[in-house]
């Protein structure tokens, strides 16, 4: 049976390889990703994972498809994935010394076409960034295309005072969740 991930993001990839999951393709979805207006984060995420592996779903019909979303939010407001290094800034400076949430929805679709979903939430908690601190992670260039402008999995682990979830999660993809359902949908795990 063929394992279809719809993503682009190679630190999926690198999840995935980490259970033994090596997909048969990659294919990113094109989807509008404009929150729709009072979405709240977690079910912003929710959507997207639906609709990148329903957009996927219909090039390959027959196989499982897996998708997921990720979304850093301060209260119900979803942060940006950033761009530019004054945006960066800002959201840094907003979460520098408190918790934010950080929803990571997985949508696997199976050869039957049946839908199974999952979300997984993680509380993040910075530590208070001195200035220093927030120049030099910004001059790293790693917030760039960042949900929350910070990558866990780098330099900002360093930042971090405490997560309570999933790490795996906050990277891109909750490994248990995702097992679980890459399992339910047939797919045979070590």
């Amino acid at each position: 049976m063929r394992l279809i991930l719809a993503s682009a993001s190679p630190r999926r990839l690198e999840l995935l390889a980490r259970i033994g999951v090596i997909p048969d393709a990659v294919m990113p979805a094109d989807i509008d990703e404009t929150p729709a207006r009072g979405e709240l984060p977690p079910h912003y995420a929710a959507r997207l994972a639906r609709e990148k592996a329903e957009a996927v779903h219909g090039a390959y019909a027959g196989s499982i498809i897996l998708a997921a979303d990720t979304v850093v939010a301060a209260g119900r407001r979803i942060l940006p994935k950033t761009e530019y290094e004054e945006e960066a800034r800002r959201t840094l400076a907003l979460l520098s010394g408190r918790r934010h949430r950080v929803h990571t929805a997985v949508t696997v679709i199976a050869a039957d076409a049946k839908q199974r979903h999952r979300l997984s939430t993680t509380i993040v908690s910075f530590k208070r960034l001195s200035d220093r601190e927030l120049d030099c992670y910004l001059a790293s260039g790693e917030w760039r295309g960042k949900a929350g402008a910070y990558a866990i999995q780098g330099r900002a682990e360093a930042l971090i005072r405490q997560i309570s979830g999933s790490h795996s999660g906050v990277v891109g993809l909750p490994l248990f969740e995702t097992r679980a359902l890459l399992v339910a949908a047939g797919c045979t795990l070590g």
